[in-house]
């Protein structure tokens, strides 16, 4: 009997949450998973939820537990099995029927799964969920994309599920295609960005300050009171202060420094290669973790070059100056994330509710920031702005940027690594420099490869006088 008002494929972590959510919210859902163990045990752990709950053991019972006209939401590992799921569930539906991918997919392929589902004249949206396991169960962050018809037509429930910010549903059509992938993409790189600035400060307290992970959470509950308010750094305080219960350490210092990544971030730096877009801290981010994962390399550099980290001498940097580097940072971060969305939206022709991704970013998600209410407000007065020139934070670079010149100098003057700090940096610095050393670049490209240059006083292309061009 068809009575379920959505379906459900995929239940691991993020997609068995995701269903409790809906069901809580009181939609009834289908549910199926290519192991059927899978399914039962979901069931048996739904308790009361379980009501609204139809179980299912092959797509034919799944599609034929959903009234017309149905929608699937998909939450399968990106790339192939994607294509498998959809290859294997579409001669099952209805052509009215719709396939929502809500896993981390890469947005040039649901650029190509909606052109596909456009040419079959079927319906497809590709929308990006972040949150990780406590937000897909209580209230995710969800960017859309696709036909904006078929977002709207299952919006009820997406919004309904949804975190919210002061009654704000965080849940948001950002444009065709692959646009809503593409703005969790982005999301993903300032992750990266904003975790490994965290990192940089936890290490300069930890290395050159001496200070115990105890005292370290300290600091970021301190921190977490102030601008740099967010959801990552009240983390860190609850990371740095658990204990180990198996030795009774403190649980940093007995974790393994080697850095994971699904490759989100990588595909942020990827992308803003391709549009023309820097954004040098999320590279920094992002090769810290290979770096990292690196391992045996970084044992065999210290044993031949010595230890890098040195503990600085008293009095060389004060915890303020630390915060006021990471405010500034952070600031860096966002901006390039920004600016990233903005020339990707130009270059795909998307037009991308520049305010609107940083309101649905204010909760549910994993970058959610007090900046982020600041963000949207100078979007909104200005969204092709680069953010750092937006009044309320240019007046905070303004404030914090000699901090940053600060803590990036005593760091690297004493072997602390701090290269997103240090890219953010050099960002800012590269940024309110009127005249560059490009002029270098573009007269070493004519001399080698004849490209031509522009001159500072007449318009056109010209050529230097060396080699055979004088």
């Amino acid at each position: 009997m068809s009575t379920s008002e959505i379906g459900l494929i995929g239940l691991g972590t993020m997609g068995a949450m995701l269903s409790l959510n809906i069901a809580e919210k009181g939609f009834a859902i289908s549910v199926y998973n290519r192991t059927a163990e899978k399914v039962d045990a979901f069931m048996a752990d739904a308790g009361p939820l379980a009501e609204r709950i139809t179980p299912t053991k092959t797509l034919q019972d799944l599609v034929a537990s959903i009234a017309k006209p149905r929608a699937i939401i998909l939450m399968v590992p990106e790339g192939e099995p994607v294509d498998q799921q959809i290859a294997a569930l579409r001669p099952l539906l209805d052509d009215e029927d719709l396939i929502i991918d809500a896993g981390n997919a890469n947005f040039h392929d649901t650029n190509s799964r909606a052109a596909a589902a456009v040419a079959a004249g079927v319906p497809y949206l590709g929308i990006g969920v972040s949150g990780g396991e406590e937000g897909a169960r209580h209230g995710p962050s969800i960017m859309g994309g696709g036909d904006q018809d078929n977002w709207t037509r299952v919006y009820p429930i997406l919004e309904a599920i949804s975190a919210k910010y002061n009654g704000q549903a965080c849940a948001t059509w950002m444009g065709p295609g692959g646009a809503g992938h593409f703005v969790k993409t982005v999301h993903n790189g300032i992750e990266y960005a904003d975790m490994q600035l965290i990192a940089e400060a936890y290490g300069v307290m930890r290395d050159g300050l001496g200070m115990s992970a105890t005292d370290c959470g300290a600091v970021f509950d301190r921190w977490n009171q102030g601008p740099l308010k967010s959801y990552l750094t009240e983390i860190s305080g609850e990371v740095s202060k658990a204990v180990d219960p198996q030795t009774g350490a403190a649980m940093l210092d007995v974790i393994l420094d080697r850095a994971g990544q699904k490759g989100t971030g990588r595909w942020t730096v990827i992308e803003s290669q391709q549009v023309g877009a820097p954004v040098p801290v999320i590279e920094a981010a992002v090769a810290s973790r290979n770096m990292s994962a690196d391992l045996e390399t970084r044992k065999a550099g210290e044993a031949l070059f010595g230890a890098a980290p040195q503990p600085l001498p008293a009095g060389a940097m004060t915890l303020d100056a630390l915060e006021a580097a990471l405010i500034a940072g952070k600031i860096m971060c966002y901006a390039q994330g920004f600016a990233l969305l903005a020339k990707a939206g130009e270059n795909y022709g998307w037009d991308l509710p520049m305010p609107a991704v940083a309101e649905v970013w204010r909760e549910g998600c994993i970058i959610r920031s007090s900046m982020l209410n600041d963000m949207a407000e100078a979007l909104t007065q200005d969204a092709a702005r680069n953010l750092m020139f937006a009044p309320y934070f240019a007046t905070l670079l303004n404030t914090h940027q000699s901090a940053l010149r600060h803590v990036v100098g005593t760091a690297v003057a004493h072997g602390l690594p701090v290269p997103a700090l240090s890219s953010a940096l050099g960002y800012f610095d590269t940024m309110r420099t009127g005249r560059s050393t490009a002029n270098m670049i573009q007269a070493q490209r004519d001399f080698f490869g004849a490209h031509s240059f522009e001159r500072i006083d007449a318009s056109g292309a010209h050529h230097g006088p060396w080699g055979s061009n004088a």
